[in-house]
């Protein structure tokens, strides 16, 4: 995982020289930072299945994001970050957040920009150094990526308190069923 983090800030932080590292030594590419997306990802579906749909529309204060809500920016945002990805037009972060309301609705909008962002993360490493343009910058698409990847990570935290909050184990804490 801390390598992961490492990667995924190297390539944030200096683009041309992560590009290099990257093309030099595919491991470290974007089969890397698919790694952490999907985890992330995994574990934020799980959460979203997990909480009740009562508790879509709780908020821990006045000034954040309900549980419902960030489930719906975490679409959004994965829906346009993997379009610029992959070059493609994408709609706004917060698209999905303004239209999705009820549980099944968040769920089957997040697993749809899932399955989305899977085209994003199976291109070649070669082909993510092409330019993209992501919040008005051009940057690298693998910087899309990883982008993407951290923005999850970064909102399954939140996710993990709001489960918390309410009495809940998140699905990062709970025990791993036994291997077969």
């Amino acid at each position: 995982m801390k390598r992961l983090l490492l990667i995924i800030a190297l390539v944030l932080a200096a683009p041309v020289h992560a590009q290099q590292a990257v093309s030099a030594n595919p491991g470290l590419g974007v089969g890397a930072v698919k790694g952490m997306w999907e985890a992330m990802t995994n574990y934020i579906i799980a959460a979203a299945e997990q909480m009740p749909e009562k508790d879509y529309a709780f908020r821990p204060t006045h000034d954040v994001r309900t549980f419902g809500e960030m489930i719906g920016h975490v679409a959004g945002a994965q829906a346009m970050i993997c379009a610029a990805a992959l070059g493609e037009k994408g709609g706004a972060e917060d698209d999905i957040e303004k239209t999705a309301k009820t549980k099944a609705a968040l769920i089957a909008a997040l697993r749809n920009t899932t399955q989305y962002c899977q085209r994003a993360y199976a291109q070649a490493d070669a082909s993510t150094a092409a330019s993209t343009t992501l919040f008005g910058r051009s940057m690298p698409r693998m910087n899309a990526l990883a982008m993407n990847a951290t923005h999850n990570a970064e909102h399954y935290g939140n996710l993990v308190t709001y489960l918390r909050i309410r009495g809940m184990v998140p699905p990062s804490s709970q025990p791993m069923p036994p291997r077969t």
